[in-house]
This record gives C-alpha cells, structure tokens and sequence, in this order.
C-alpha cells in the first residue's frame, strides 16, 4: 500500500498540521492547494502541487502522478459569518469542489478519504454537550455547505464503496508546539488571533459580538481544540477507516466551553498586556453555544485530546506571534530571493 496521502487544502491552517503529523507517522504528504487562503510557507513535509479542485483535469494528473493511497480533504471556505453574505461562493467551492474531488478519485481508484468537517453542522443546539447523533440544523450556508459534503461523501460509500470519516471538530487553535507553524488567515476572523493580534498592539481593540446571549456572562461559548490535538486526530481516522462502503462521524473537542469574555481575560493574563473590547450586536451565523461531546473518537479512534485548557492554547498562539510567525515569512523570502 502507497504511504502517499493526497491533502488537499494543505497549505492552510489545519491542513499544514495535518501534514507534519503525517509526515511524523511515517507518510508522504502531498499538499493540493490553490493557495487563495493557503500559504507556501505552510507546506514544509512533502510536495506542493498548486491547482484548484474544479480543475478536474489538474487534479487527476496529480493524482495519476503521486497514486495517493488515500486523501485528506480540508480545502474549503471556512468563514460562517462571511457565508451568510456571500452564499453562492460557500457553495460553489465546497459543494462544487467536493464533487470534482470525489468524481475524480472515483476514476483514479482512491477509495479512502478523511474529510475535515465541522460543528457547523449542528447550528442551534440546547444540549450542554453536543453528541454525533445531535439533530444537524445549520445555521450557515458554511454549515449547509460542510452538511451537504459529508452527504455527497455518505452517497459516495453506497454507491462505489469509498471509505471515510468526516471529523466535526468545534473551534481550531492554537500553534504547533514545535513553533514551525501557527495561525495566519487574511482577514483574520477567529478570535484567539484577533485577541492576540490586540495584546501586541496590532489591533487597537477587540471586537466582541454580542453579550445579550443566553449564556453565563452574555457572550458566546465555544470549544477550543488545540490544532496539533486536531492534526493527530486525522492521522488515527486514516489508521481506522471504517469498513469499505461506509462513513463514519467523529465530533473532536475537548468538552469544555469558554465564553468570549473568558476568553479575552486568560490572554490579558497570558500576554501581560490590556486588551480593549468593545461590544458590538450580534453576528449572523453565530450560535450561542458549541461545545462538543467528543468520547466517540476516544472509544474508536483512541484519540484524546493533550491540550484540555484553554491556557496552553492560547500560550502557544502566543509564542506562535511572537516568533514563528516572523521566522515563516523570512523563510518565505529566502526561498523567493533563491527562485530570483
């Protein structure tokens, strides 16, 4: 069997980890990514073939080149609150991508796929803890969108025996404990970033939406998985695929919410250094509370997460700002000023 894993989207945040767990675990990472959102600094475990997914043509021939014993499907549109405004793009690309992906591999004869999916997928949930089998409302085209590629991937399994599990994980963050790779999206929405972006100085302020939500202190609540806890947890999916014809659906997350306002306090404490919030009305697409019930991946895919605090979270996207950022974009201008 091929070591050789096709990521797609692996030039992005979590698709790069992804990439050096891989490479960790003994596999040949090949990143397929258009680069719009992605970075080419990001790509340091295995090759960078540069396409889009609707260029079907494109990605056979990388795919007929490398012969890729499985894919890692993360490109995507990853923005709820951007989806609510611009629908037709959420669709096209992760709908429409998805289906040049899986038409092809169905040609090419790649039967195993690890597909990064999303909470998004649950929308408004009053459980204190959201289990797999949570009824899936989306409250985003995002959500909408990453509900209809697990459904295309599920069909896909019926109909020509493809393999897969589709990993909901809650809120991605956090930076490789390594130091080699951290968070670095434009524009940047998320809000661990935003909050340090604001401690150094970057930001004058933080804005927060909402503090009229149903909530301990009025301000949403989310899951924080770490993204190196994230990286792993694909690796052990592609180790455990389900039987061939079948798909399976993992929440990953640490089972511990904290609120925006929670989440501001620990980086003031963390950076040593005031943040400014200043409140603003509620955001589009923005459920109240998400935190996962994640014991299905522990039971089946022997993964638990290492990062279970908020704290270590935020100090490693800290020190990710303070110094690994600056040293990836050197790199990236090394390796340009060689090229030239």
């Amino acid at each position: 069997m091929s070591s050789t894993i096709l990521v797609t989207g692996g030039a992005g945040y979590v698709g790069s980890h992804a990439c050096k767990a891989l490479r960790a675990a003994g596999y040949e990472p090949v990143t397929y990514d258009n680069l719009c959102r992605g970075h080419r600094w990001a790509v340091q475990w295995g090759p960078l073939e540069e396409g889009d997914l609707a260029d079907s043509a494109r990605l056979r021939a990388v795919i007929e080149r490398h012969r890729p014993a499985a894919v890692m499907h993360f490109a995507a549109l990853a923005y709820a609150g951007e989806s609510v405004g611009a629908p037709l793009a959420y669709y096209h690309t992760n709908l429409a991508g998805t289906l040049s992906l899986l038409e092809v591999m169905h040609a090419c004869g790649v039967r195993d796929l690890v597909f990064s999916s999303s909470c998004a997928v649950y929308g408004l949930c009053a459980l204190p803890k959201i289990p797999e089998t949570a009824p899936c409302n989306p409250v985003s085209p995002y959500g909408f969108s990453k509900l209809g590629m697990e459904r295309m991937i599920a069909d896909c399994g019926t109909a020509w025996g493809l393999r897969a599990v589709a990993l909901r994980y809650f809120n991605a963050a956090g930076a490789d404990p390594d130091g080699t790779l951290g968070e670095a999206h434009d524009p940047e929405t998320h809000l661990i970033p935003l909050v340090l972006q604001a401690a150094a100085g970057e930001r004058q302020h933080i804005d927060v939406f909402g503090d009229d939500y149903p909530t301990p202190d009025g301000t949403c609540v989310r899951d924080y998985i770490h993204v190196a806890d994230l990286a792993d947890a694909h690796v052990r999916a592609l180790q455990r695929l389900p039987e061939r014809g079948t798909s399976r659906a993992y929440n990953l997350g640490t089972g511990q919410g904290y609120s925006v306002k929670q989440v501001v306090d620990a980086a003031r404490k963390i950076a040593g250094r005031p943040i400014r919030a200043e409140f603003r009305g509620r955001r589009a697409g923005d459920p109240p509370w998400a935190v996962a019930e994640a014991t299905l991946a522990g039971r089946e895919l022997g993964w638990q997460p290492r990062f279970t605090s908020i704290e270590p979270i935020l100090e490693s996207a800290w020190r990710w700002m303070q110094q690994g950022a600056a040293a990836a974009q050197a790199r990236t201008s090394h390796l340009t000023a060689r090229r030239t």
